[in-house]
């Protein structure tokens, strides 16, 4: 699909991890620069206490990694479908809704968009996933309800929604020569998803591509599933996570759960945590790893710990081994991860994402051998236990690599010309 004026409408992939915004123009890059030149956007927002102000992606992510006082917030699009969505956090000393904070970021990716395109997007067509939450229908609309309600909140007059994998499916029919089945494997930060599409030169020229799209699905497992799970098995033991007491009973688990999941990190820097952790350090077997966590605690460095996590899962992509230092714990402590035990601590979010490709084949009636390529798109589609998997259920398709964190963005902008010219 060529355009030979504007777009009037832009794409926009608000996602877990980063978010990126596209907008169909002649003869230029479709996903927009969004931070120092780059069309990625990580979604992230910290509130500097030294400063009293607030950044967005790198910088925000820099300035909390710098040591500098304040509260980063992650993860911000695993609250949509949530209860948390309407509750409160507190930030320098003020409580703040997490729809606000949303809305913070969502208006940062518009004004910047605006900044870069020269000109006001009044329509969009957002991203989302196949389900936002997983067996519940009823929270799942709510979740696509609210991202409307947002986008309106800050500016957009009209609002529409594409899977993801869809619009990922659209940004690959630009460069394809024939007609082909492409299943899109979109494995992203916060959810996987898929799509079964047919494509072709031909069909991108249709206006209505219902017919084409012969089956989506999605399970609510994503990158962060990922780096909680490595985190558990391979990190948290060493701050005390199942340990024993001198009862002989094992370490109370929230503490942990909360710090290896990005979006509940804050929940562990409560009073109350903080005096329950201390009381556990008198009954613990092995006090040693509990100063560890508390001075964790003390220094609000859960993020620093789970950004050190996420980067390790993103060198076992390519390496046997990752070194995690983790000497602000404790001098010159450095804990080696192996490729073998993240897949060994992962290996039920890998089956449970095969499984739901499985079944999105039996659900459309296609025998695998019938799919002509897989797509791979989402940050997190590199891991290589999810593409073997893949990749023996569907032994005689080639297997397509896209812009992992642009794809879908670039494929909402081809999306949002259609709709709104």
């Amino acid at each position: 699909m060529t355009h030979a004026s504007p777009a009037r409408a832009c794409g926009i992939d608000f996602g877990t991890s980063n978010s990126t915004v596209g907008w169909l123009r002649p003869q230029a890059a479709t996903l927009l620069p969004l931070e120092d030149g780059r069309p990625t956007l990580p979604s992230v927002v910290f509130f500097n206490a030294e400063e009293d102000s607030v950044s967005f992606g790198r910088a925000g992510l820099s300035e909390y990694l710098e040591g500098c006082e304040g509260r980063l917030m992650r993860s911000l699009k695993s609250l949509l479908g949530s209860s948390l969505i309407d509750g409160r956090t507190e930030v320098q000393g003020r409580p703040v809704v997490f729809r606000e904070l949303l809305t913070h970021f969502i208006g940062t990716l518009k004004a910047r968009a605006e900044a870069e395109g020269g000109r006001p997007f009044e329509q969009a067509v957002f991203g989302r996933p196949v389900f936002f939450v997983d067996d519940d229908a009823a929270a799942d609309r709510q979740a696509e309800q609210t991202l409307a309600e947002i986008a309106r909140a800050v500016g957009f007059a009209e609002v529409s929604f594409q899977y993801e994998p869809i619009a990922a499916a659209f940004h690959y029919e630009r460069d394809i020569h024939r007609e082909e089945l492409v299943l899109i494997v979109d494995i992203g930060g916060g959810t996987s998803d898929f799509s079964l599409v047919r494509l072709s030169p031909e069909r991108a020229k249709a206006a209505d591509r219902r017919a084409d799209v012969l089956a989506n699905a999605g399970v609510h497992i994503g990158g962060t599933d990922f780096d909680r799970q490595l985190s558990l098995a391979s990190v948290m033991p060493q701050l005390g996570y199942r340990s024993r007491l001198k009862n002989g009973r094992e370490m109370p688990a929230s503490v942990f759960f909360n710090l290896a999941t990005w979006h509940t990190i804050n929940f562990a820097y409560t009073r109350q945590v903080w005096a329950e952790q201390q009381q556990l350090r008198l009954e613990a077997m092995a006090p040693e790893q509990l100063d560890r966590l508390l001075r964790l605690i003390e220094q609000r460095a859960g993020h620093w710990l789970a950004h050190r996590v996420e980067e390790a899962k993103i060198a076992l992509s390519d390496r046997d081994t990752a070194a995690l230092s983790l000497d602000r714990f404790a001098p010159d402590w450095q804990h080696e991860l192996t490729r073998a035990e993240f897949e060994l601590a992962t290996t039920t979010l890998v089956e449970k994402v095969e499984a739901t490709v499985a079944a999105l084949l039996r659900d459309a009636g296609v025998a695998a051998e019938g799919i002509d390529t897989v797509f791979f798109t989402g940050g997190s589609s590199g891991i290589p236990a999810l593409r073997r998997r893949i990749a023996a259920l569907l032994p005689k398709a080639q297997a397509v690599e896209g812009d992992l964190f642009g794809s879908i963005g670039a494929g909402l902008a081809v999306e949002a010309a259609r709709r709104f010219g």
